[in-house]
């Protein structure tokens, strides 16, 4: 691979235009060519970045101004075939969350991308950043003892989406971090919601994922709320994290504080809970955009051929989550598990007439 990557980036509307800052901040990076169907926005990219080529046609972006990769970041209806056309054109590919609609489309990108050697990333942006990293670095230290739960909050005033829910629009950023700090799947979702605005589509909903050994983890997402809110909680036996991604510096605190039972007792008047207050102190997080740190992960994988740390199956796993999720609110939140949904599926149907043998690194 040569050193300089072009990369293209298809959408430029809420998203886009994050993606093209940080792509041309990195070094042996060009930014060769923005594609969308409005000519506005086109116009509005090319005032802000003059060698950035602006243009409508998706095939003149893969075939006509030198690429070597793609970046998508259009509604998720459009993930799937603009990601399988860009795979098919030999791109890397790079495609926001959620991956797909569904994890037959997933299936088929992953597939795709392994055959052609190619790397194929998902966008789960927290991933990259250095809280979340000290997060996890603090729960596999064993400092909290064993995580009890996890509760998360994601909700704000909009904006609202016409061909997703709440759950698929921000439930995707928790879901990651929580599978990123867990290390596993969830055995079983549920999912309750309600359609205040938009019929059909849910703008608030409470989802919970119940994992082995008792772990419970549960995910708030509204577009409905006076107050935006980041925050997440991570309860272990020992210590407690708070983790608010808007604080401008302190976005983590430590609890030094639980909740023990005596381990045995004779008579009710003998049992007590046991309340430890401890302090709490707040951890110097250093200061990056993870979206930066994400292009450039995404250029590292590139060059080395290194399996992405939001690799193709990580955002199948998502999906098939949120999967469950849509399942658990379409029958007023009945718990779904995970392994009935994956044995009732239908195998996907992969295109593998490809004229290409599978390549050897597995990097999707």
């Amino acid at each position: 691979m040569k050193e300089e990557i072009s990369v293209g980036i298809v959408g430029c509307g809420y998203w886009g235009p994050n993606l093209v800052r940080n792509f041309k901040s990195l070094a042996n990076c060009k930014v060769r060519a923005v594609c969308d169907a409005s000519e506005a926005r086109l116009q509005h990219m090319k005032t802000l970045y003059h060698d950035v080529k602006g243009v409508t046609d998706f095939n003149h972006l893969l075939n006509g101004v030198g690429v070597d990769a793609v970046a998508i970041a259009t509604p998720v209806k459009d993930h799937y075939p603009i990601a399988k056309a860009s795979l098919l054109a030999g791109k890397h590919t790079l495609i926001e969350k959620p991956m797909a609609s569904s994890s037959a489309e997933c299936e088929e990108l992953i597939e795709l991308a392994r055959s052609q050697g190619l790397v194929l990333m998902v966008g789960h942006t927290f991933l990259y950043s250095e809280p979340v990293r000290m997060v996890r670095e603090i729960v596999h230290r064993g400092d909290i003892g064993d995580i009890r739960y996890i509760n998360s909050q994601r909700l704000n005033l909009g904006l609202f989406q016409k061909d997703i829910n709440v759950a698929w629009d921000l439930a995707p950023h928790d879901i990651s971090i929580i599978l990123h700090i867990l290390g596993e799947l969830p055995e079983q979702v549920n999912c309750q919601g309600n359609a205040s605005i938009t019929e059909g589509i849910e703008d608030v909903t409470n989802m919970s994922l119940r994992f082995k050994n008792q772990r419970f983890a549960t995910i708030q997402s509204s577009w409905l709320e006076p107050r935006k809110v980041r925050q997440m909680t991570i309860v272990g036996t020992r210590r407690m994290i708070v983790y608010d991604d808007l604080e401008p510096r302190e976005k983590i605190r430590i609890y030094d504080v639980r909740v023990e039972r005596p381990p045995h007792y004779d008579t009710f008047a003998e049992f007590h809970y046991s309340y430890h207050y401890g302090d709490s102190y707040i951890p110097h997080v250093k200061q990056e955009e993870p979206l930066k740190a994400q292009c450039q992960h995404f250029l590292d994988c590139i060059r080395t051929g290194q399996r992405p740390l939001s690799s193709g199956d990580h955002g199948l796993e998502l999906v098939r989550i949120l999967e469950a999720s849509s399942k658990s609110l379409a029958s007023a939140g009945t718990p779904v598990n995970l392994s009935d949904l994956e044995a009732n599926r239908p195998v996907a149907n992969l295109d593998r007439g490809l004229g290409v043998k599978p390549g050897e690194r597995n990097i999707a």
